[in-house]
């Protein structure tokens, strides 16, 4: 198990990650694009586990590390500090923020295949991609819990994969193998398996305030390894 967990992107997942993973007993070091001291708040909250640092630092100092940043600033991501890292790829291709990729446009390639083409020394593994920030907090269980939910991993190195799946379940997860990084396609933004399973169904009606404190109140809704298994197979089935 890690003793550190490196973050680079610290905004809504990745601040989510760093919580379950201090409660679990990590350290963190958080970084993002505009330096430490925009961390000052969020390391306060989480205590003496937690330091901010800049992304090289980040990648140095994690036994793991993940990556946390909009799909279009992955380029920005240290690949010679990551070599030789697993790194855990959290990102999604959001097309009305990031916009058009020209390399996934071209090769219709999983936006994983990318940021593993820009980390070439590093073993990376997607995870945390497919469940938003308020639910991975509160559905959160340790193991053996009967209402325990899963999420998916995918990535092209086994030993990798093993150690992301021991993360997963220091940090109240069980996981699913879907397969290699050309795999995690299949749990993009709009398949099944994403997000809406954990969140449940939103009442109609709701203004968009309403609905902002629908979200934050709703615990969530467990979804177990079976199932998440049942909703990558018909996404895959669909396309």
């Amino acid at each position: 198990m890690p003793q550190t967990l490196g973050l680079i992107g610290c905004g809504m997942i990745g601040g989510a990650i760093a919580r379950i993973a201090v409660a679990a007993g990590l350290d963190v070091v958080l970084s993002n694009s505009r330096g430490p001291e925009t961390l000052t708040g969020l390391v306060a909250e989480l205590g003496g586990q937690a330091r901010a640092a800049t992304p090289v630092e980040a990648a140095r100092a994690g036994d793991l590390v993940v990556a946390a940043l909009p799909l279009k600033a992955y380029a920005q991501l240290p690949a010679d500090e990551l070599a030789d890292r697993i790194v855990i790829d959290a990102m999604n291709h959001v097309p009305q923020r990031d916009g058009t990729l020209s390399e996934q446009a071209s090769d219709d390639l999983a936006s994983s295949v990318l940021v593993q083409r820009h980390l070439p020394g590093a073993r990376v593994v997607k995870a945390f991609s497919t469940i938003d920030f308020h639910h991975l907090v509160t559905l959160a269980r340790p193991a053996g819990a009967p209402d325990r939910s899963a999420l998916p991993v995918a990535g092209d190195d086994a030993g990798a994969k093993a150690e992301v799946v021991a993360l997963l379940d220091a940090l109240g997860y069980d996981a699913v193998d879907i397969g290699g990084l050309a795999d995690s396609g299949r749990v993009k933004p709009g398949s099944p398996a994403y997000v809406q399973p954990y969140m449940g169904e939103r009442p109609e009606g709701l203004s968009q305030e309403e609905a902002r404190r629908w979200f934050l109140a709703s615990p969530g809704v467990p979804v177990p390894a079976a199932r998440v298994k049942e909703l990558v197979e018909s996404g895959s089935a669909a396309a």
